[in-house]
């Protein structure tokens, strides 16, 4: 798109300068009439020649204002009917380098906003698709479930009752893993803010052991914790509960009867730490690097109701906290999980 209105003023401009400048020569002219000798003659020709070199300077400075003007217009137009970046040129200082150097600031500003709107268009995409993937196999044994009842092809009582558990099972991590995946979302998309405040660790790691006490008493494991009364930490308390209960359920998912469980808590002037260990089956090295990822699994014969979900939230709280998480272990010895808060 592009118009003269400028155009046009300018050599309006332009005109009107040449009638001032033919208007001054004459007056010298008609001044010098009367002392008419070659002083006057030279100081004519120089006026005339000073006057010339004006209207030409000018021109040229408006005329490259009037061409840079018009090259952004064409950008802008550019950009608005073909999508194209801005180019990255360099102008010189002054109103037209300042209006171009907002420019490209709006124009940045405006694909950086597009390039979020789109993140978490993909975000959203996959978060659903992630759902939708992982409910098809709860929702397909607990149809066989329900036409088992239905057609009442389960005659003996024990076995209707285990059909039953079996069912509760499967909606027990429908649900976890629905409530997970929204947290997870949410935390992901920025719409968590998490509350920091200095709490105590000791009652807090305490609370997060009752969490999962129902699972440590079941299957007779110890859970210890170590923590000093005093050790404190500026945190979120109730996400950092949640994010130990994982880890704890992971813990106890994964070991054996009559094992044992360990939080401890080692705190310097730099860092606080959290360890969660277990006497579990250990994480194969080859397997680490991916057990922080969405509906990763390992083990899945220890543990075939897992969803794969806990260990990524786990991670997605800490960092939003402004913390890390690492693991350490050893196949068939141990697991340790370690976050770390730096002061």
């Amino acid at each position: 798109m592009r118009s003269d209105y400028e155009r046009n003023r300018f050599r309006i401009i332009y005109g009107i300068l040449a009638v001032i400048f033919l208007a001054v020569i004459a007056i010298w002219c008609l001044i010098a009439w009367g002392y008419w000798d070659w002083r006057s003659i030279g100081v004519i020709g120089f006026t005339a020649f000073f006057l010339v070199i004006i209207y030409i300077v000018v021109y040229r400075m408006l005329n490259h204002a009037y061409k840079n003007m018009e090259h952004a217009s064409q950008i802008m137009n550019d950009m608005m009917e073909k999508g194209i970046d801005p180019p990255s040129e360099d102008y010189q200082d002054g109103t037209i380098g300042i209006m171009y150097s907002n420019f490209y600031k709006m124009v940045y500003a405006l694909k950086e906003s597009q390039n979020r709107e789109m993140e978490e268009k993909l975000f959203l995409r996959d978060i659903i698709s992630d759902i939708s993937h992982q409910l098809k196999t709860p929702l397909a044994s607990l149809n066989v479930f329900v036409d088992l009842l239905v057609e009442d092809k389960v005659e003996d009582e024990e076995k209707r009752k285990q059909v039953l558990r079996e069912a509760q099972n499967q909606l027990n991590r429908m649900e976890w893993m629905v409530l997970s995946m929204l947290k997870l979302a949410r935390i992901e998309a920025g719409a968590i803010q998490f509350e920091k405040q200095d709490v105590l660790l000791l009652p807090l790691l305490s609370e997060a052991g009752e969490g999962v006490r129902y699972l440590t008493d079941k299957r007779n494991q110890i859970l210890e914790i170590t923590c000093e009364p005093e050790c404190r930490l500026n945190c979120d308390r109730d996400w950092l509960v949640e994010a130990v209960i994982n880890l704890l359920k992971n813990a106890s998912d994964y070991s054996g009867e009559n094992t044992r469980i360990q939080i401890e808590v080692e705190q310097t002037q730099i860092y606080t730490r959290i360890y969660v260990k277990d006497e579990g089956v250990g994480i194969a090295e080859e397997e680490l690097p991916h057990i922080f990822e969405r509906f990763y699994r390992v083990h899945q014969e220890v543990n075939p109701n897992s969803v794969g979900i806990g260990l990524s939230l786990t991670k997605s709280i800490v960092e939003g906290m402004g913390g890390s998480i690492r693991v350490k272990s050893e196949v068939g010895n141990y697991t340790w999980f370690i976050l770390t808060f730096l002061k």
